[in-house]
């Protein structure tokens, strides 16, 4: 049988056991590291380490905190073996292992069992008088069922399982899945040295060097307890953290704005881990048309006054907020800052969103909470970007496209606005719209409105032979739209 011991966020405690197997052990790990100052994200793979030794250890798996440390209580927390599905990533059935006893009670040849898990039961529940230590055995003659792992035994190169650390609902620690696969045999006693890969399905890393995958070495480990057995020691390291270790707030001083008015905002970032944390900042993105004021930022941890950088991006629509100083364990770093509402916001949504990065100061781990987000209700007050439409719809007798003396205007003329208005023409074939909003602005002209009359050529300007214009309103500006038609008996008659 084979003895799988993963090693859940640390070092792990063991009884050392003499063994022929003199080969290096290598150990690599792959990283992925998110810089939360620019954004951007380094990955990599680590250098190799090797140890060569005639004294290997039986490693049994512990769970562990955060911080690295034994958890302080280790009550409904679990640990199992399943063969993946047909997918490779999702739970398929649960790994049946073969019942072992140490020593061998019932005489059914089968000792070899090793505390603490010495009946081999899957899943297996883990103690504070163990300190949350685990190990599982395989067994090389017995088959595995899962699509992906079809023609294979529990130790075949090539085998895929999925461990899985369950914690009880009032822990406040996630379950976690990692996907371990056998890759390639190197050697040793019975050939039973092999490679293997295990990947965190969360994304989150595996050990305190932050790697989310490790490459390690599966041993085959030979004593007088276990001769006729083949124990495969399987360490794994993974870190088991809490998913809310940073919290981030949003609030403003008022619920609704005018152009012109200044609003005050507040984040509010609270450090809910075991460990100070640094590299503390926050990201804001500003609503279109709020302009920030660099003089009006203030911070403070706990009431002491404390050092913020605010750098905005180049276009003024995201501001960083930083901080040189710790956030220490349960500490509150309250941030102050005003924006500027401008005429323009009135265009945008009046919502912004910030989010909250920082990093443990133990391990380095990288926490993000976020976004979250504040609506500013905007009102126009008594300025206004909004603009003026005008125009006409006439008879042009000369294509040029302009209203010139003699050429009149059609009443009762529909035109349909790009937001869905419909306007008719007065008697002089004149419209005009007051308070729309301004930017690139549309109008078609309905001619089934003009009953015997057609679009109008135009000799000069190819871009007014359509129905439809385009105009650019300025804030506060105003600007014409005008529809040149012809009899169309006179068009058909050319």
């Amino acid at each position: 049988m084979a003895i799988v011991g993963s090693l859940l966020h640390g070092s792990t405690t063991s009884l050392a056991q003499l063994s022929p197997v003199t080969e290096p052990i290598q150990n690599q790990a792959a990283y992925s590291y998110r810089d939360p100052a620019n954004g951007y994200t380094f990955t990599g793979v680590s250098g190799g380490t090797a140890l060569t030794s005639t004294a290997l250890v039986d490693p049994l798996g512990q769970i562990l905190g955060c911080d690295g440390n034994p958890l302080p209580n280790y009550a409904g927390f679990s640990i199992a073996l399943y063969e993946p599905d047909a997918s490779g990533i999702e739970l398929g059935n649960l790994l049946t292992l073969t019942p072992t006893e140490f020593p061998d009670i019932t005489g059914n040849g089968v000792a070899g069992g090793k505390a603490p898990n010495v009946d081999n039961v899957n899943p297996f529940s883990l103690t504070n008088a163990d300190a949350g230590q685990y190990n599982f055995l395989f067994d090389p003659d017995a088959n595995l069922i899962s699509p992906v792992n079809a023609g294979l035994q529990q130790t075949s190169v090539g085998a895929q399982y999925i461990l899985v650390v369950r914690s009880p609902s009032d822990s406040g620690l996630p379950e976690r899945r990692v996907l371990l696969e056998i890759l390639n045999s190197t050697g040793g006693v019975n050939n039973s040295i092999v490679r293997y890969r295990a990947t965190a399905l969360d994304g989150q890393p595996l050990s305190a060097t932050g790697g989310i995958q490790v490459t390690d070495t599966v041993v085959e480990v030979l004593n007088a307890e276990t001769q006729g057995l083949n124990l495969f020691s399987l360490a794994l390291g993974v870190m088991l953290c809490k998913n809310n270790q940073l919290e981030i707030t949003k609030t403003a001083d008022r619920a609704a704005a005018q152009p012109g008015d200044t609003a005050v905002y507040r984040l509010t970032l609270r450090n809910l881990s075991e460990v100070p944390l640094d590299a503390v900042s926050a990201s804001d993105q500003l609503p279109f048309g709020f302009r920030f004021l660099p003089e009006s930022v203030r911070g403070e941890i706990n009431g002491q006054i404390v050092p913020i950088e605010a750098t905005a991006s180049r276009d003024g629509h995201t501001v960083v907020f930083s901080t040189p100083v710790q956030l220490p364990t349960n500490g509150v770093l309250n941030l102050v800052y005003a924006l500027q509402i401008t005429p323009d916001a009135r265009r945008g949504t009046g919502r912004n969103s910030a989010i909250a990065n920082a990093a443990r100061t133990d391990n380095d781990f990288v926490l993000q909470d976020g976004p979250v987000s504040h609506l500013m209700r905007l009102e126009a007050g008594i300025l206004s970007d909004c603009g003026t439409l005008i125009g006409r719809v006439f008879v042009d007798k000369n294509f040029d496209g302009e209203q010139q003396p003699g050429e009149p205007g059609l009443p009762n003329a529909v035109v349909f606005l790009d937001d869905g208005n419909r306007i008719v023409t007065d008697a002089n074939g004149l419209f005009s719209v007051a308070n729309m909003l301004p930017g690139r602005r549309s109008g078609t002209l309905d001619l089934s409105s003009l009953p015997g009359y057609t679009l109008a050529p135009n000799l000069y300007v190819r871009e007014r032979n359509s129905q439809s214009r385009l105009v650019n309103l300025a804030p506060g500006g105003m600007v014409r739209m005008n529809f040149a038609v012809t009899p169309a008996a006179q068009q058909e008659a050319q």
